[in-house]
C-alpha cells in the first residue's frame, strides 16, 4: 500500500552534519517502537548500515554515524502510524534539524511505497540492506543455531521459496540490486556476519 510522501526534499541545508545524540535516538526508538522484533530489525539495519559505510566506503565517524541513524530510525513510525510511515518521523526529524541526507536516506528506502527515489549510495544501500537483512534473521530464527553456520547458498534457495517469510517483497529486492555493484551474494554474507551480534 503507497504511502506517497508528495516530496522528494527534506530537511534544511544548514542543518548539513547534524545528528541525533546516539542516546536520543535511543530513547525515540524505545519510546515510539514497543514491538521488540520490530527494535531489534531496525537496530541490525543500523550495525550493518554503518559496517559497510566504515568497511566498504571508506567513511569517516560522521558519515558512518549518518548512515547507523537513518538504519536506525527508518520504521520508527511503523508501528505507531501505519498510515503515515515515513512522514510523522521525517516530520520529528525536520524539527530536530536533523541532516537532509539522514531524512532523504528514510524517505527513499521503498521507493514503490513513498515515492522517493534513491539517490546516494546510502539510499540505495538502506533500500538494498532493509527487506533482505529481515529475511536473513527469519532464516536464522528456524536454525537450532541460529547465525552459526548459515550461508548465502542456503538465503539464496529460500528467496526461491515464495511460501518462506512470504511479506518480504522479492520484487523490492531485485529492484535495489539493480541500482547497485554489488551481488546479492557478497551482501547477503556481509549482512550475515554484520547482524549476528546484534541484540
Amino acid at each position: 500500500m503507497p504511502h506517497l510522501l508528495g516530496r522528494s526534499s527534506f530537511g534544511d541545508p544548514k542543518d548539513s552534519g547534524n545528528l541525533l545524540p546516539e542516546a536520543e535516538a535511543l530513547q525515540l526508538l524505545n519510546e515510539w517502537v514497543p514491538n521488540e522484533r520490530l527494535r531489534l530489525h531496525m537496530k541490525q539495519v543500523a550495525a550493518v548500515m554503518k559496517a559497510w559505510a566504515i568497511e566498504k566506503e571508506g567513511a569517516d565517524e560522521i558519515t558512518a554515524r549518518k548512515w547507523e541513524q537513518a538504519g536506525l530510525l527508518h520504521d520508527a513510525d511503523w508501528e505507531r502510524f501505519p498510515d503515515d510511515h515515513c512522514r510523522v518521523i521525517i516530520e520529528e526529524l525536520e524539527r530536530k534539524n536533523v541532516d537532509p541526507e539522514v531524512l532523504h536516506c528514510i524517505a527513499s528506502h521503498g521507493p514503490s511505497y513513498f515515492g522517493v527515489e534513491p539517490v546516494s549510495k546510502m539510499d540505495k544501500m538502506i533500500y538494498a540492506f532493509d527487506e533482505l537483512s529481515g529475511f536473513i534473521h527469519a532464516a536464522a530464527l528456524i536454525r537450532p543455531t541460529r547465525y552459526e553456520g548459515m550461508d548465502v547458498k542456503s538465503i539464496q534457495k529460500k528467496l526461491k521459496t515464495p511460501s518462506f517469510a512470504a511479506q518480504v517483497n522479492r520484487g523490492d529486492i531485485t529492484d535495489a540490486f539493480s541500482r547497485i555493484d554489488h551481488s546479492l551474494d557478497d551482501v547477503i554474507d556481509f549482512i550475515i556476519a554484520h547482524q549476528k551480534d546484534v541484540a
